[in-house]
């Protein structure tokens, strides 16, 4: 009675072609001359064991099969994350300031025995006797004057992004013969369109820092591209600071094309310069940076950090739908909350936002993918601010209520050329394809969008 073992790929081939350790048996091969297991002589290492002629190596190849395997990670969670809406107006209204009671997200007030003046109704910081309280049958005009909030306009460009490509029509035709892919146009209509929307993934997450860049006497204009969500969620304070800590190659009184990228936002310019220094603005997010952006300022995520970002957030009116940030500053934040786990209840959750999934929480105490059940969206390009040594990627803490993607055309694939009858209109023996989508970012309330920066692991 037999005692063999199937161990290894050589002793399957031999138990399958009747042979031993893939040699001899292998019907398949006989007609070449070639007796040979199917996992062996890839490598030229062995040699074919028969009576076949000198030469014989040609008639027995290589298969790379019809499947192409990506080594790259494509992700594009940013972009998937965020809603999308018809484009259907050019701008939007923003109330800038309250009819009484000034801009900030708390109703100013002085004491009216503090001596600053008589704060009279409708003032940015009334006195509190001045609230809305009046006498009986109080005069108007005097007694009882009129306010109005104040407002201003926002508008968007829609932004165009588009990838072309072409094949040859006897690339085409090769691709279908020998070892080759079957449908090439499928296969580099599939990729591409990764390609396209990765591209658009990565325009979402483009440092601030990008958008002052030159090129010899030139400057690089990145506005064509979809607003980066660092540049929307951004404040004036945040953009003085990087310049003190020459993370921007402008200086601080400089004009023109440079400046002009970093400041302007939806044709607004309130982070305009004030007297050499950034003024704030309605339009400033909630940041948080620390001290400055100094080599020696960048501290490690703290718990404190990130509770105080969202207290933050809630107080301004905003409510926190999902956290993106870079797979290190999740790690570490698992790390911070392994080291507190009291463990009163087990609970494994994949959180997902707007169909993308986050990463897997550990079985812990706490629930790691998600924090305050706000989801966790790990996203490989995010930006990593500050100066300094083992850098943690920058965390956005948005309000995807008022955070959008307006879009006027959505992604659509075009093709012409000699596979359609018409070699002329592309000019060339072959076929020509894009993808192209019109598109821009949106966003209706700044001060309810957060963000974290110039982290450190240790």
């Amino acid at each position: 009675m037999s005692t063999n073992y199937i161990k290894t790929m050589k002793d399957l081939e031999a138990s399958t072609y009747g042979g031993r350790g893939g040699i001899g048996g292998n019907s398949l091969l006989k007609s070449a001359g070639v007796v040979m297991g199917l996992h062996t002589g890839h490598g030229g290492t062995e040699s074919p064991q028969g009576t076949a002629a000198t030469g014989i190596g040609s008639l027995y190849n290589l298969v790379y099969g019809k499947k192409v395997w990506s080594m790259l990670n494509q992700e594009v969670n940013a972009l998937a994350m965020l809603p999308k809406r018809p484009y259907t107006s050019s701008g939007w209204r923003i109330m800038t300031d309250r009819p009484s009671g000034g801009s900030g997200s708390k109703f100013a007030t002085i004491n009216s025995g503090a001596g600053t003046g008589t704060g009279d109704i409708g003032g940015s910081a009334p006195r509190i006797d001045n609230l809305g309280g009046v006498v009986e049958n109080a005069r108007l005009g005097t007694e009882l004057k009129s306010m109005a909030p104040s407002y201003t306009t926002l508008f968007t460009s829609p932004k165009t992004v588009a990838h072309m490509f072409e094949f040859s029509e006897l690339a085409l035709e090769m691709a279908k013969i020998d070892d080759g892919v079957g449908d090439l146009r499928a296969l580099i209509r599939e990729d591409m369109g990764k390609h396209h929307a990765e591209v658009q993934n990565k325009m979402l997450l483009l440092p601030l820092e990008d958008y002052d860049q030159t090129d010899g006497s030139s400057v690089i204009d990145v506005t064509a591209n979809y607003t980066s969500l660092m540049k929307v969620v951004s404040s004036s304070k945040e953009i003085e600071a990087m310049e003190d800590a020459s993370l921007l190659d402008t200086g601080a009184s400089t004009t023109g094309g440079i400046i002009n990228q970093l400041v302007t936002l939806y044709g607004n310019t309130d982070r305009q310069l004030v007297n050499n220094a950034f003024n704030e603005s309605f339009m400033d997010s909630q940041i948080d940076f620390g001290d400055s952006y100094g080599a020696s300022d960048a501290r490690p995520l703290t718990l404190t950090i990130l509770n105080g970002m969202l207290r933050e957030l809630r107080e301004n009116g905003g409510s926190p739908k999902v956290i993106l940030t870079g797979y290190d500053t999740i790690q570490h934040l698992g790390d911070l909350l392994q080291s507190q786990e009291r463990f009163l209840d087990r609970k494994e959750i994949i959180p997902t936002h707007g169909g993308v999934r986050g990463v897997k929480g550990t079985e812990v105490g706490f629930r790691v993918a998600t924090y305050y059940d706000i989801p966790l969206i790990p996203c490989k390009d995010m930006p990593k601010t500050g100066n300094g040594s083992n850098k943690l990627s920058d965390m956005l803490i948005l309000d995807t209520d008022h955070l959008w993607l307006s879009v006027m055309k959505p992604t659509q694939y075009f093709e012409d050329g000699i596979d359609n009858g018409n070699p002329f209109g592309v000019g060339n023996l072959g076929n020509q394809a894009m993808y192209r989508t019109i598109a821009e970012t949106g966003c209706s309330f700044f001060k309810g969008q957060g963000k974290i920066t110039n982290l450190t692991s240790a």
